[in-house]
């Protein structure tokens, strides 16, 4: 057995929530290390409430654990350098720099080989006519730092003369004409062992992903393409994990779209779907304990709670064959991911 038993994560939204009461089903024992408000902190065993500038709270919380792996990622360069001169962090500090910055992520899977959809550095407002002149309209501006859930980022129309500025230095990105987006959650171990779950049709509203469904109804080819891709990142970056891949798929084959180094969103439906899920899997990953299988034994979809759909909930928990998550959040604003379902289809 392994010789970790106290997990570090750095944020306490919902993804460490469910971390955490993954790790607590393998007699591990979590620790959240979050700014502000931790819905994990309803399950997990300890809490630090800090700022990532706080040193003397970040020494005691790397001293009380013994592997140190986070939930979102954009944790501070600072607060980093000193956790990983005090406890290793997986995953690595390399997949955390390549996935933070959307030019830097681009260009470490070009160099790989893999496609994305054209791209142009904006680093400043007056260079955005040059990237526009170079990618063409229409085209999505981009910070190239933060954002998620579409914030941070302009769609620029084939009719628009006149481009907005997101701010800060930004990436110009080419429209893609694709059929459909599927993403892959994988996995790898310290010692190289990959594993995958099947991937999953994505369906977003204004940003925000809306439903995953499992399976994705693609043919066989392109869902053995999807898993081969992202055991490829994974492997490229000496990976320790679990990573979600987002895809394009287009008739010339597959467009790599983004990574996230850590469980993901459209993983969710492993809950209902896998006896290993995605947030044990990356468990095991960083306890270094052995992986399990991914293999699916139902049918999913996956449904995001957002807003005023916690008003559905009473509703939601007649239903048969359906999972419903909560993550202990108090006020339901408008796009705040409140929950998921998943129902068993």
């Amino acid at each position: 057995m392994s010789k970790i038993r106290t997990i570090g994560i750095l944020g306490g939204g919902q993804l460490g929530r469910m971390l955490s009461a993954a790790a607590s089903r393998l007699g591990l024992r979590c620790h959240i290390y979050e700014p502000g408000d931790a819905p994990a902190g309803d399950v997990a065993w300890r809490v630090t409430q800090a700022p990532y500038e706080d040193e003397a709270a970040l020494r005691a919380f790397a001293a009380s654990v013994d592997v140190i792996t986070y939930e979102f990622e954009n944790v501070p360069t600072s607060a980093l350098d000193l956790l990983e001169s005090l406890a290793p962090i997986r995953p690595n500090r390399r997949a955390l720099a390549v996935s933070q910055d959307r030019l830097t992520e681009k260009t470490f899977l070009n160099g790989i080989g893999l496609t994305t959809a054209p791209f142009a550095d904006v680093p400043d407002e007056a260079a955005l006519d040059k990237a526009t002149a170079q990618i063409g309209r229409p085209a999505i501006l981009k910070t190239r730092r933060m954002g998620y859930d579409g914030k941070g980022q302009i769609r620029i129309s084939a009719d628009d003369t006149q481009a907005g500025w997101t701010g800060s230095p930004s990436l110009l990105e080419g429209f893609v004409d694709f059929t459909a987006e599927i993403s892959v959650i994988v996995a790898r171990s310290g010692d190289g062992q990959v594993a995958a779950f099947d991937p999953g049709l994505n369906v977003h509203q204004g940003g925000i992903l809306r439903t995953t469904t499992v399976p994705c109804g693609l043919p066989k080819a392109v869902t053995t393409d999807a898993v081969l891709i992202a055991a490829r990142i994974a492997n490229a970056l000496d990976y320790v994990g679990v990573m979600g891949v987002e895809l394009f798929v287009t008739p010339q084959g597959l467009i790599v779209n983004e990574i996230a180094p850590r469980v993901h969103n459209s993983g969710h439906w492993t809950q209902a779907g896998c006896a290993v899920d995605q947030f044990e899997q990356h468990i095991r990953a960083v306890a270094d304990l052995p992986l399990g299988d991914g293999q699916r034994h139902a049918d999913v979809i996956m449904e995001n709670l957002i807003g005023t759909d916690m008003d559905r909930v009473p509703a939601i928990l007649s239903q048969p064959r359906t999972q419903i998550h909560l993550y202990g959040k108090g006020e339901a604003r408008e796009g705040r991911k409140m929950g998921h379902l998943n129902r068993i289809t």
